[in-house]
């Protein structure tokens, strides 16, 4: 499946599409210090269990990587995933 990506100036949102519509999706804010904040992952509930949203996170470290962001995993989730995969603390802001 794959995840894709629509961004405005202050915000975005990565997101996956199955038959029905949107799955599971990780919605961000940026702001003027090269830092963005995840602030809300969530995935349809008969979806849930299957590694998506984690799939975004992770898909959002490389992302930050790529362009030299660091992130703040304000949503409980992603604090979670940053917790849980010490490779992800190059990106922590």
């Amino acid at each position: 499946m794959n995840i894709q990506h629509k961004e405005r100036e202050d915000r975005g949102v990565f997101y996956m599409k199955g038959d029905n519509g949107i799955i599971s999706e990780l919605a961000y804010s940026k702001d003027r210090d090269s830092v963005i904040t995840i602030d809300h992952t969530e995935t349809k509930i008969p979806e849930e269990g299957k590694g998506f949203a984690s799939r975004l996170v992770a898909h959002t470290v490389d992302f930050a990587r790529e362009r030299g962001l660091k992130i703040n995993p304000l949503c409980p989730f992603a604090e979670v995933q940053f917790d849980r995969n010490p490779d992800y603390k190059d990106v922590l802001a």
